[in-house]
């Protein structure tokens, strides 16, 4: 028998059924498709000139900055607790700091959530800390929704990396390479003539840290780290275990080091630190040459 040929009131009591059979499919279906660790929220967007900038809150306490909803994690943040490095290319980066002696003026190009400067005045209370970012809405999300807080002696200056770089005066002791677009290293950020820039304005027994994506992700990471090699005078490269990211670690002056060498140099500087990780075994497990090949990258090719 049809539904159609049955009175009005059971057809009517048939069709409310299905709806609530079909509803209760739905519910079961969104339950089974919802992230295992718990409900991801927007909690801003803002379209800027830049990008898109999200935050999103990503449960336990943590929230993450993307440039689009679908873009990957720029900085996850545990508001209230500097000492929190939610990405692991955070604390491979900061082996860096193993090979300068006592850092008093340290640059981060690119803020995103504020993690690393955080943590790095959270460490060194005395140092003078200047972080850059071009966008104006990832400093304002920085500032309203991971808690970053500037000081006399920490600064947000919203401004392009490249034109910042290029204005130094006073040398820095580290700097941190941090600045990506939705899917890249902005290109102009790349190249031999900004990495000469870097040069000049890192201190003689500085550091300067890159954070780029290896091969799988970035066609061009070849001539990156060939670009830095021709730039500065020793390069070190570190992955990250369970991630894309690569750590370059490139220094002003030789100072040739073993895979040991470099992890007891970077553990014995971390012991009055008190790092919740150990700095010694991110090297000892991520050490990689610095390997030949690629071209360098230079501003002529953008034009």
């Amino acid at each position: 028998m049809e539904p159609s040929s049955l009175p009005h009131c059971l057809t009517a009591s048939l069709r409310r059924s299905r709806r609530a059979l079909l509803l209760a499919t739905l519910l079961v279906a969104a339950t089974l498709a919802a992230p295992a660790g718990g409900y991801e929220s927007v909690l801003y967007e803002k379209k800027s000139e830049y990008s898109t900038v999200v935050v999103t809150d990503e449960g336990d306490g943590l929230r993450a900055l993307r440039f689009g909803r679908n873009g990957v994690r720029q900085s996850l943040v545990k508001p209230g607790d500097p000492e929190f490095l939610g990405l692991p290319y955070t604390r491979v980066a900061l082996t860096g700091l193993g090979l300068c002696d006592a850092p008093r003026r340290m640059l981060v190009l690119g803020l995103g959530g504020g993690t690393l400067p955080a943590f790095l005045r959270r460490h060194y209370p005395d140092a003078e800390i200047d972080a850059v970012d071009i966008d104006p809405e990832v400093a304002f999300v920085a500032r309203e929704y991971f808690g970053f807080r500037e000081d006399a002696r920490m600064r947000i200056h919203v401004a392009d990396g490249r034109k910042f770089i290029e204005s130094v005066r006073q040398p820095y002791d580290a700097i941190f390479l941090d600045a990506f677009g939705s899917d890249a290293v902005p290109a102009h950020l790349t190249t031999q003539e900004f990495l000469r820039a870097v040069r000049r304005a890192v201190s003689p027994g500085g550091v300067v840290i890159g954070n780029i994506w290896d091969r799988a992700y970035n066609r061009l990471y070849d001539s990156m780290v060939r670009t830095y090699r021709e730039v500065f005078d020793e390069l070190f490269v570190v992955a990250v275990a369970d991630s894309g990211n690569r750590i370059l670690l490139a220094l002003p002056r030789r100072q040739p080091l073993t895979r040991d060498e470099m992890a007891r140099l970077v553990r014995d500087s971390q012991a009055a630190k008190r790092f919740r990780f150990d700095m010694g075994e991110l090297v000892q497990r991520g050490f990689l040459p610095a390997e030949e090949g690629g071209s360098v990258l230079r501003d002529a090719a953008l034009k």
